[in-house]
């Protein structure tokens, strides 16, 4: 049997690196243990410290703090839900639509040669976040797994988070702004300067 292996990802197994809950927390909706309801509940100007690229008025972009490899995304519905089947309507059709677009997107600006696309419905199955649904993009290219992982046991990330993450919200462009006016989602605040 193959093993998926990342052991980059044991700070967030072992909780070290997740923030406490904001209080108060802006929306109803948000649950404390959930941090995608947590980043959501934040200030606007937060996003790009928490890896916030999109908020529409149902669904949402992050980036994987411990990704897979570089571009690996999280696209989740606003509604806290863990269950595939009590999704519908919008909350269910708007995720997709913001799944389609950020694959042409990540297309566009890393030139993947495939991607991996999932979601992971229950703790059995691998979701590090049970009660809140949310898809992997992962853009793939040949070799992507060569000696450094199998040998060494390190997986090389090519481009900081932040780089990326601006690069990103770059790539939106105006269709970031336009299409949260079109979707009912409040203006943003301008976003944290880098820390240095």
């Amino acid at each position: 049997m193959d093993q998926l292996w990342a052991p980059w990802r044991v700070s967030y197994i072992l909780g070290e690196d997740r923030p406490p809950a904001p209080e108060p927390t802006r929306r109803s909706i948000a649950h404390p243990d959930c941090f995608l309801c947590r980043g959501l509940a934040e200030d606007p100007g937060r996003d790009r410290v928490n890896g916030l690229v999109w908020r529409r008025s149902h669904s949402m972009v992050w980036l994987n703090r411990y990704p897979y490899n570089n571009g690996h995304l999280l696209i989740a519905p606003i509604r806290h839900q863990g269950d595939l089947t009590e999704l519908d309507g919008e909350d269910l059709y708007q995720p997709l639509e913001t799944l389609k677009i950020m694959v042409g997107i990540l297309r566009e600006m890393l030139r993947p040669q495939g991607f991996n696309i999932g979601l992971n419905l229950g703790k059995a199955a691998g979701a590090g976040l049970p009660g809140h649904l949310h898809w992997h993009v992962v853009p793939r290219w040949d070799g992507d797994t060569n000696f450094m992982p199998v040998l060494a046991g390190a997986k090389v990330i090519v481009e900081s988070l932040e780089s990326f993450y601006d690069r990103l919200i770059e790539a939106l462009g105006p269709r970031r702004t336009v299409q949260a006016a079109e979707d009912g989602v409040p203006p943003e605040s301008p976003p944290s300067p880098p820390q240095k």
